[in-house]
């Protein structure tokens, strides 16, 4: 009898462990699960960007402080107090245009590009094709590291804007009056930019072809983090008409179109937010201005590419950037054909101040 009474204790007790152990590991296994259930999704971390800007030097003065009194006086919140209206369109030194938002995280937003233009195929279209890849990027950086010292508040970017298509005055092998660069010749540069920490801006001239077709013609470079799409308008001629002699057009859709090309490249690829710049220095080149709009991961800047002198610049670029405003503005600087030209200081009091500033 006793034997039975401790056989049943027994009994009893292993059954009552393991019930302890079930309810022990189903709430454990709650525990576990509740979390997941209760916890938010995991935010996405932004990537460090493909480039470095230059930072400003130390004895580097704000562009604020550097103004002159009468350039003070133009100033929006100081006319406001006077109890004006401003003059200016927006506050000295901001380069996103009046009432335009950027919804991005691409290289415009905080900071300046300064671009060195042109094509190792040539020295007369900008002063990359005149001298060797090192060089040119020290000389870069030098003019650069100006403007992140004039404007310390938006530090520079070195960029390379390398002419990827060419117009001629020759048919050219395809018939469309435009030769491109080659892929080796893309790759060094593309190369020298991420070695160097720098933007890569792949600029197309047109000749008879069509934006699209030039854009896909480079669809691979673009998939590259640190490249980015250039447009001159001034080369895309009529059938008949010959680039160089003939003065191209470019309407604006056109342009959007490639915008959201890029847009959607960007997103499918999981890419850094891009930009797209489109030159114009006159009326007649860029058309239908108002259909050119940026992206939740695409900038958009117009730029003004004239030369000549200072005073007729400055009012060209308010006639094209500032009156009928882009996203972001553009500038470019000729050290050849510009009476005088303008020194950083110079162009960074421009309304507005231009996002990218690029030499020829």
């Amino acid at each position: 009898m006793k034997k039975f009474s401790w056989l049943l204790l027994a009994a009893l007790l292993t059954i009552l462990l393991a019930a302890c152990s079930e309810e022990t590991s189903t709430s454990d296994q709650k525990a576990e699960e509740a979390p997941k259930k209760e916890s938010e999704p995991e935010q996405k971390e932004e990537p460090d960007p493909p480039y470095q800007a230059l930072e400003p030097s130390e004895d580097a003065v704000p562009l604020k402080e550097s103004l002159s009194e009468e350039e003070l006086k133009n100033m929006p919140e100081q006319q406001l107090a006077l109890g004006g209206e401003p003059e200016r369109a927006v506050p000295a030194g901001e380069t996103l245009a009046k009432d335009m938002e950027d919804q991005t995280t691409g290289p415009l937003k905080d900071h300046r590009l300064v671009a060195y233009y042109g094509t190792p195929q040539s020295e007369n279209m900008g002063i990359l094709g005149t001298m060797e890849p090192e060089e040119f990027m020290k000389q870069l950086k030098e003019q650069a590291q100006a403007y992140s010292d004039a404007d310390p508040k938006r530090p520079a970017v070195p960029t390379i804007e390398l002419i990827t298509t060419m117009a001629h005055r020759v048919p050219g092998p395809d018939g469309n009056y435009v030769t491109k660069l080659s892929d080796e010749k893309i790759e060094e540069y593309v190369k020298l930019a991420e070695k160097h920490d720098a933007i890569v801006l792949l600029d197309i001239q047109l000749g008879t072809d069509t934006v699209m077709n030039q854009v896909k013609s480079i669809e691979k470079w673009l998939k590259h983090p640190n490249v980015h799409l250039a447009i001159d308008t001034e080369f895309q001629v009529d059938e008949g008409e010959v680039p160089g002699e003939d003065l191209g057009q470019v309407d604006g859709q056109e342009v959007q179109e490639a915008v959201e090309y890029v847009s959607k490249l960007t997103e499918e690829n999981d890419l850094p937010d891009k930009f797209v710049l489109v030159h114009q220095f006159t009326e007649h080149v860029l058309t239908n201005k108002d259909a050119i709009q940026p992206t939740d991961n695409v900038e958009v800047a117009l730029n003004f590419d004239g030369w000549g002198s200072s005073t007729d610049k400055m009012a060209l670029y308010k006639k094209y950037v500032r009156d009928k405003p882009s996203q972001y503005g553009g500038f470019k600087v000729f050290y050849d054909k510009d009476e005088p030209v303008m020194t950083p200081e110079e162009v960074v009091k421009l309304d507005p101040s231009p996002a990218i500033v690029n030499y020829q």
